[in-house]
């Protein structure tokens, strides 16, 4: 049997060896290409069958067969590869499902992508006719989720680029249920309709369902969801930036809708780009006819529902019938428009309104078509309904304004309303008013046309009233300008005369700004500022909860600080101005102006700032620990902190200054330096914030001064308190107090012992009669190391010398507290000291006469320390008689 073959018995001879070799090296070819498979595309002859993948070439997405859950049928889908969770995003044989594990995916000899089931029958294909078969094609799949058929010789460069200009094929052209970012939506009034997008027909069933979701290309566009009897939802009209009629979509959108110019057939696109392209998104059009758009969570593992329409009663297309309101907020939901009654009574009253309202009183101008009007003839008018989801099938007009907008509703009998917004866009509305719906936040203006008797007593005066208004409001501020120019020699001592800087042109810029995400310009770019993100303040409102008192993180003298939560899961830290804050506009454009060129892991990151009218916001990323006064100063609390930790925080917190002093772009001057500004992310590593009143060192200055000194209370140089004299050295100095409160445990600010009235004089004391244990904190005098507590108490000690000349500078700072083996002088002792009743006082520099310090060592007493809390201690701190109140708090 030696000399046999497997195939059939046959012995290997001539004709026989060829074949089997041919064979045999046609199938090492065929298993190795199987076996290795983590390509992204795949070629004419080469097959994805049953457990075979494709993956894009980041390995985002995963396109290969799969089974429902509960079905024996395999299809040919695209899905997530990284998650836990299966989620099919793209499905080619939707109506022709592989019965067993037989079928294929391949490019076949025509160019087109095709599955085939057993027997090698086409159950799907691309469809792509070709004018002249190309010579080869390839299919690719994109990290966008686009599976792309184009020719061979671009697979490489279309996948390392992403350029699929020239492709004959895209799936992101023939979707099914699901929109990601990066489709294209077209929109055509000539073509109609785009129902672009249709539903499964049950949760296991990829077959298309009885839902579409697509664009209503009627201008301006809407987005619709369509069931078989009609439209279940709309989302109102687009304005150029949103959907005005979803009035939460700043922020589950997060603006990432754009609707492209219009190309040479008159066709427009919609496209969608998340604000963190890292972030997984997705829209898609549930079997039940819900649209809902997810993000997914990587903390919970699960897709996170953002949004999901129609999601209340009110959503559901015309829920009122024809000139009927619904508001969620009353009770019925749904009532007639002023001027109108509801069309059946009874069934009105039973709760169903589909036959909605008619009109009370016919139009003046329908006496010109035979109708008897109700009031002799006197001039129609409009009502104002302010807040709403305007009315389905309007006609767009061009018009410059209100008035002109008006005129051409007045001019045509037959409409019915019309609105004015943004300048040029004038809709006029001819049909019944349908579909409108009443918002508690959002919505825009409808002016209703009514007869004359139903405009009522409000209507008739208002414009009266609007004329007298402004005449007044006119001459009053007239008034108030020449009293201003009039006296504004005797004013010279407010602010707002007195300003170097009169322009602010950052606020100034961002609230002129109707870009919801734009680029910083001006001033920035000038000095080499990256781009920040303009929030819409409809956005933040919705992260926050509408700055629920829930979402408090903390209260400072900028004003309150809400957690907040974008799409995809990213927690955000909002500061949002408060009126009364004794920080204003100033600090708020000096900490965007400022924060925006430093990128330091010891500093807190702005995501981004957010001005409406008076409402001037700050975004930052989340710092989930909250600040380090938070745990030092609490006694439950800091013994979460061991004397490892609080070395971290202590190298951290001086690297960052470092940064600002010296290796930033710019030299900054934080001047706020304290425990409250010191914020602490998951893995307790800390970031100074808070810029607010931070200055910038031009040039070779080392030292400015100011007669606005703002601060905090027992953080502040001698120099800055008492001659408002600030450098480098002032950080410095509020870098030493911090120190010496991480160490001990205690707060600087009222401090009080029966012998000394400052923290720095009881470190002093202590370091000098080398008894440092009862310095620091009891809990941790288990966990420290003695060299490295000594070394810090020193450094501290250095840092708040009474003369800035004294003072380490940060490069110093950084040094001694890393090296093991530097030298460290000796400090000075504070310019007084309290022990129990004798005050010595030196003057700086001045050493005559002062005890050598003993050298330092880890002796311990058995006396306890009271603790002071910052939030309970609130003395006045003097230097040399000068009285420095505290600055914003904590």
């Amino acid at each position: 049997m030696l000399g046999a073959s497997v195939n059939g018995g046959m012995p290997f001879t001539g004709k026989n060896r060829a074949s089997f070799f041919v064979f045999s090296l046609l199938s090492v070819w065929s298993s190795l290409f199987s076996c290795s498979r983590a390509a992204n595309s795949i070629s004419r002859g080469q097959l994805v069958r049953a457990g075979e993948t494709l993956i894009s070439s980041s390995g985002i997405f995963e396109l290969g067969f799969f089974s429902p859950a509960n079905s024996s049928l395999r299809y040919v889908g695209i899905w997530y590869h990284k998650i836990s969770v299966k989620t099919v995003v793209w499905v080619a044989n939707r109506e022709s499902p592989v019965s067993d594990e037989s079928g294929v995916l391949t490019v076949s000899s025509d160019g087109n992508l095709v599955v085939l089931d057993g027997p090698d029958r086409t159950v799907w294909s691309s469809g792509i006719n070709f004018s002249s078969v190309p010579t080869s094609s390839t299919a690719v799949l994109m990290d966008e989720g686009n599976l792309v058929l184009l020719a061979s010789e671009d697979a490489d460069s279309a996948s390392a680029d992403g350029d699929v200009s020239n492709s004959y094929w895209q799936s992101f052209e023939h979707p099914t249920d699901t929109y990601l970012p990066g489709m294209r939506v077209r929109v055509n009034s000539a073509a109609g309709e785009n129902r672009a997008f249709r539903s499964w027909r049950s949760s296991n069933d990829p077959s298309p369902g009885n839902f579409s979701l697509g664009v209503d290309p009627r201008v301006p566009p809407q987005i619709v969801i369509w069931g078989q009897s009609g439209r279940l939802w709309r989302s109102g009209h687009w304005n150029g930036l949103i959907f005005t009629g979803v009035p939460n979509m700043t922020s589950s959108f997060q603006y990432g809708f754009r609707l492209s110019s219009a190309e040479a057939d008159g066709s427009m696109y919609f496209t969608y780009t998340p604000l963190n392209s890292s972030h997984l998104l997705m829209f898609h059009i549930l079997w039940n006819g819900t649209e809902e758009q997810l993000g997914w969570d990587e903390t919970s593992n699960e897709w996170i529902v953002l949004q999901e329409q129609p999601a209340k009663e009110c959503d559901l297309y015309n829920k009122c019938g024809q000139f009927a309101i619904c508001n969620e907020m009353d009770s019925p939901k749904c009532s007639c428009m002023e001027g109108f009654r509801p069309t059946s009574p009874d069934q009105w009253n039973k709760g169903n309104w589909s036959a909605g309202c008619a009109r009370k009183t016919n139009l003046q101008c329908q006496d010109n078509i035979g109708i008897s009007a109700g009031d002799g003839g006197r001039m129609d008018g409009f009502l104002e309904l302010d807040g709403v989801k305007l009315p389905d099938f309007a006609d767009y007009v061009s018009a410059t304004s209100g008035d002109e907008c008006q005129v051409k509703c007045l001019e045509n009998c037959s409409c019915k309303a019309y609105t004015f917004v943004r300048g040029t866009w004038c809709m006029l509305w001819s049909a019944d008013l349908i579909d409108v719906q009443h918002f508690a936040v959002g919505g825009l203006t409808l002016q209703i046309r009514l007869a004359y008797s139903d405009l009522g007593t409000k209507s008739k005066i208002s414009n009266l009233f609007i004329i007298i208004t402004v005449l007044v409001g006119a001459f009053v501020l007239g008034v108030a300008v020449w009293l201003l120019w009039r006296f504004k020699d005797n004013l010279k001592g407010f602010w707002i005369f007195n300003r170097k800087d009169k322009e602010l042109p950052l606020c100034d810029y961002i609230v002129k700004n109707e870009e919801p995400y734009a680029d910083m310009s001006g001033p920035d770019k000038q000095a080499g500022g990256p781009d920040i993100p303009v929030f819409n303040f409809s956005s933040i409102e919705a992260a926050t909860n509408v700055f629920s008192e829930e979402n408090i993180l903390g209260l400072g003298g900028f004003g309150p600080v809400y957690k907040g939560k974008l799409p995809g899961g990213q927690e955000i830290a909002v500061k949002r101005l408060s009126r009364k804050s004794s920080q204003g506009v100033e600090e708020f454009t000096n900490e965007v102006k400022v924060i925006a060129k430093l990128q330091h892991r010891n500093l807190v990151r702005l995501l981004g700032f957010c001005v409406q009218g008076e409402d001037k916001m700050l975004v930052y990323e989340y710092m989930p620990n909250g600040s380090l006064d938070y745990f030092i100063f609490d006694p439950a609390k800091r013994a979460q902190l061991d004397w490892k930790k609080r070395f971290e925080i202590i190298e951290g917190i001086a690297r960052g200054l470092l940064y600002l002093h010296r290796d930033s772009r710019l030299r900054i001057v934080h001047r706020d330096l304290k425990a409250g500004n010191i914020l602490l992310d998951e893995d307790m590593n800390p970031k100074i914030s808070d810029f607010g009143i931070a200055k910038i060192f031009n040039g070779d200055k080392n030292e400015l001064s100011t007669e606005r000194m703002v601060g905090t209370r027992g953080y502040m140089s001698p120099e800055y308190a008492m001659e408002g004299l600030f450098s480098f050295k002032s950080d410095v100095y509020s870098f030493g107090v911090l120190l010496l409160e991480i160490i001990s445990g205690e707060t600087n600010i009222g401090f009080r012992t029966p012998e000394h009235f400052t923290l720095i004089g009881h470190a002093w004391h202590h370091w000098n009669e080398g008894k440092v244990m009862e310095l620091i904190d009891p809990c941790i005098r288990d966990t420290c190391s003695a060299d490295e507590l000594l070394r810090c108490i020193q450094v501290g000690l250095l840092c708040v010398q009474e003369s800035a000349i004294d003072r380490l500078d940060m490069p110093n700072v950084v040094r001694l507290l890393e090296s093991e083996t530097a030298g460290l002088p000796l400090p000075k002792p504070p310019r007084s000291i309290s022990t129990r009743g004798s005050i010595h006082s030196y003057s700086s520099g001045e050493t005559a006469g002062l005890p050598s310090p003993k050298p330092p060592s880890l002796t311990s007493n058995t006396g306890s320390m009271d603790t002071y809390s910052s939030f309970e201690s609130q003395e006045i701190e003097s230097w040399n008689g000068v009285t420095v109140s505290s600055g914003d708090g904590r």
